[in-house]
């Protein structure tokens, strides 16, 4: 069976990262649960991540990157772009299925299994099935409003929420 759907988002304002997801974890058509936490902290809290995919493939993709951080100094672009030279080189690794948001309070990476690190153009990004809703409320929300950052991102993913049924308003939020 499938598992499906998520939705993370990250935005850097003012000195600040934020980044939260839904806890939705759905199979088929059936929600599976409704609080799973998909945003943690990594490098000593320096550092705020986010997976879409499978639990498992994240939890050691997490792993993977920190020990990449560490190793080059909380270089957070060289951590990244190890990481996905290994996820998509290694044979091993190669077969996990899942998508990275990673970002310090100066840089926000998307990293997939693909060797892709994109760094947005904006100092927004999204990832998941619900990831374009949350991406478009949080930029009509950063252009158009004097709300914090962490109020933008709250208001963004229950926007997401309401659209994508994949993603919930149970959210987990995160903030450096």
């Amino acid at each position: 069976m499938e598992f499906r759907g998520t939705t993370v988002l990250a935005i850097k304002k003012d000195g600040k990262t934020v980044i939260a997801s839904d806890g939705q974890v759905t199979q088929g058509n059936t929600v599976m649960k409704a609080t799973a936490k998909k945003v943690r902290k990594l490098g000593d809290g320096k550092v705020v991540a986010g997976f879409a995919g499978s639990v498992a493939d994240a939890f050691t993709l997490f792993e993977k990157f920190e020990a990449y951080y560490k190793k080059f100094n909380s270089n957070l672009m060289r951590a990244a772009v190890e990481l996905a030279k290994e996820w998509r080189t290694d044979k091993m690794l190669r077969q996990l299925e899942a998508l990275l948001i990673v970002a310090d309070v100066e840089t926000m990476l998307v990293i997939s299994g693909n060797g892709e690190v994109i760094q947005p153009d904006e100092d927004v990004t999204a990832i998941g099935s619900g990831g374009n809703y949350a991406l478009a409320a949080a930029r009509a929300l950063m252009r158009n409003t004097d709300m914090g950052i962490k109020e933008m991102v709250v208001e963004s993913m229950k926007i997401a929420s309401e659209i994508c049924i994949y993603t919930n308003s149970n959210l987990s939020v995160e903030e450096i």
